[in-house]
């Protein structure tokens, strides 16, 4: 697609503030010495954040611009996956199965509105490869806070590079190979 991709552009990568809960396990990426489904979660959420800032650091001379983002909890029918011991667990849910904070959940509306800002704002004219929530830039995550921000390990440019190379590596596909 990159050659299709106008000057301009913006791509927009939705992640999620789940990239708290891991950042990229290099010695074992697939997880093959062991799985926890959320900390994989985690560190696919990191994966997405790690791709937008370095397809804006190959795309900002030709002005594409790439951003991530946290749409909000939002509570939809994917949550059936989960089992209703884990969500009380969560401290998503009571036992009779009600939200136990439903002001913390966004509608689909509301999770849209971040994934809207970040394609269309005129606030983020000239910027890129920045991590976003609630229509605004995150700003670093405060160790111990799950409550919002962005962890350093997710926009860190080495780590972008590192995943860009074996994502090419694994698919092999590099659009911007020499």
């Amino acid at each position: 697609l990159w050659p299709a991709i106008a000057p301009g552009a913006r791509v927009v990568s939705v992640s999620s503030r789940a990239h708290h809960f891991s950042g990229m396990r290099w010695d074992d990426v697939h997880w093959a010495q062991g799985y926890d489904k959320w900390e994989a979660y985690g560190q696919a959420k990191t994966a997405n954040v790690l791709f937008a800032v370095h397809l804006d650091r190959l795309g900002a001379e030709r002005g594409v611009r790439a951003f991530s983002l946290h749409p909000g909890g939002i509570h939809t029918p994917l949550q059936r996956h989960i089992p209703k011991e884990e969500m009380i667990e969560r401290g998503w849910i009571d036992e009779d199965g009600t939200l136990l904070n439903p002001g913390s959940f966004k509608t689909p509306e509301q999770g849209a509105a971040t994934q809207v800002w970040a394609a269309t704002s005129p606030q983020l004219a000239g910027m890129g490869g920045v991590y976003l929530e609630d229509c605004d830039i995150a700003e670093p995550a405060v160790d111990g806070d799950v409550s919002g921000g962005v962890k350093s390990w997710a926009t860190d440019p080495e780590q972008a590079a590192r995943l860009w190379e074996l994502s090419a590596e694994l698919t092999g596909v590099n659009a911007f190979a020499a």
